[in-house]
């Protein structure tokens, strides 16, 4: 009996968001690590494995079949979701892909917007631009996960259709879900972000003109934001330490 697959923290997180008996459709596939996860550990019902390119497509097709899950992972070619059919998975997964792309799949996919009750994404760029289309068409981020590796900080979120939430700025840029629930791997990333508009912040002082002056303010603007977020957890350590005297 093979081992197991070991999956990088960020797949595991995105395995972590899969609902029990889900019909699951894994976009920009790659390797199948995640389908063929799914599957040896009884997560998902079925996985459809896409790619747009036949490279990693024919990578993921040897890697299914050497765990012998050729009659439990389907592959397929396609753009996006371009060849999945409506009601054939509850659940679609688009991880390790720039926020505009999975913008672009979100778009594409409409007609399965109704069927489809899961999106799993997760954006290695510009998540507050994902986070502003989900919000202002029908979809709600009902659970957020944040995770560090190898030094990036890497964010999940589930996405349902249903009654979407006022999102202002702070909620975009780090997360309404986060924010709600933070972990220690989010303050961490916090700090680090505090840190870099610093130093960025630094770097513009000596320079003029409207561009440049365009970019202090938005960098003050952004750590006004962070200041707020980070003195909120101040305060609560400080009532949590006044409870426990």
């Amino acid at each position: 009996m093979s081992r197991g697959i070991r999956l990088s923290r960020r797949l595991e997180a995105v395995v972590s968001l899969v609902k029990p008996g889900s019909r699951v459709a894994d976009v920009g596939t790659d390797h199948g690590y995640v389908p063929v996860a799914l599957t040896e550990r009884k997560i998902a019902a079925s996985v459809v494995a896409m790619d747009v390119r036949e490279g990693p497509l024919r990578r993921a097709q040897d890697h299914v079949r050497q765990r012998g899950l050729e009659d439990q992972i389907s592959l397929r070619l396609s753009d996006g979701v371009e060849k999945l059919e409506a009601g054939e998975a509850d659940t679609v997964i688009a991880a390790g892909m720039g926020g505009e792309l999975i913008i672009h799949i979100l778009g594409e996919g409409q007609r399965l917007w109704e069927t489809v009750g899961h999106w799993i994404l997760s954006p290695q760029s510009e998540p507050e631009k994902v986070r502003y289309y989900l919000n202002s068409h029908g979809f709600r981020i009902d659970r957020e996960v944040m995770v560090e590796e190898d030094g990036k900080y890497y964010v999940v979120m589930d996405a349902v259709r249903g009654d979407s939430e006022p999102l202002d700025r702070e909620q975009a840029l780090y997360g309404p879900r986060l924010l709600e629930n933070p972990s220690p791997v989010f303050w961490q990333f916090l700090l680090r972000e505090e840190a870099a508009y610093r130093r960025i912040l630094k770097g513009l002082a000596e320079q003029t003109g409207h561009r440049a002056a365009a970019r202090r303010e938005e960098i003050e603007e952004r750590l006004a934001g962070l200041s707020r977020i980070l003195a909120a957890r101040v305060t609560e350590e400080e009532r949590s330490k006044e409870d426990l005297d």
